[in-house]
């Protein structure tokens, strides 16, 4: 299965065979890899090049080293965790620019809300909708209740990017969703008229979902990013 790694370019060679075996499905998940011995003579390597490459594919998720009698390197089904978990992170500790976040989410969001628009069906309307009524609870409550608001905004945007039915979006939009308020909570004022506007904003982006409109769900999604994006900017600016 493995050939002998070349020469120029010995780790990244080891990495990229098992990886390639992996990911084409030569080696399945639960299967494990040769010992370490015997990737060294397969690889003819040495055995620190074997252990940094099982290393790098670790942390790529695409194995997990068991230890203990029967353990060794054994094949992960390969998935976007690692990639979202380091996408988390960034937005988490807000290592991403507001730029940088909103152009991305203004894509993102216009796509999923068009989707959704295009692929709702009465119950998925019917959650939007309770989804909604909850939000609009915590806006007649007031600014107190800013970070309840903010959950129910956020299963609303979840709710639309499962709706969407593309795993791909619900997945990195669930990391926005979940990562994003340390943003708003440093950035973003929540008094009674930012509540009610963002409210205001949802109602309109689940309306064009259920007439299953979905360049006007688009286009309202994207203005919505737009418009508070604007907001966290300006208050950068003045904690500069």
């Amino acid at each position: 299965m493995f050939k002998p790694a070349k020469r120029s370019r010995v780790f990244q060679d080891v990495v990229e065979q098992i990886q390639d075996h992996i990911l084409s499905g030569d080696l399945k998940e639960g299967d494990f890899l040769p010992s370490e011995r015997e990737l060294q003579d397969l690889f003819q390597v040495s055995r620190g090049t074997i252990r940094e490459a099982l290393r790098v594919l670790e942390q790529k998720g695409l194995i997990e080293i068991k230890l203990g009698v029967g353990g060794g390197a054994m094949v992960r089904t390969a998935s976007v965790d690692k990639v979202t978990e380091t996408l988390a992170l960034l937005i988490r500790h807000q290592k991403v620019s507001l730029t940088h976040l909103a152009e991305f989410r203004e894509g993102v969001e216009g796509d999923i809300a068009a989707l959704a628009a295009q692929r709702a069906d009465s119950h998925d309307i019917s959650v939007l909708e309770d989804l909604l009524q909850k939000a609009l609870g915590y806006v007649e409550k007031g600014p107190k209740y800013a970070k309840q608001f903010l959950e129910a905004d956020r299963d609303i945007h979840l709710t639309l990017a499962q709706i969407a039915g593309n795993p791909v979006y619900e997945s990195v939009e669930r990391i926005v969703q979940e990562n994003i308020i340390p943003y708003y909570e440093t950035l973003l004022d929540m008094e009674d008229r930012r509540l009610k506007e963002n409210y205001n904003d949802l109602q309109e982006i689940v309306a064009a979902v259920k007439q299953g409109l979905p360049e006007k769900a688009r286009s309202l999604a994207r203005k919505h990013v737009v418009r508070f994006s604007v907001y966290m900017k300006k208050r950068e600016g003045r904690n500069d």
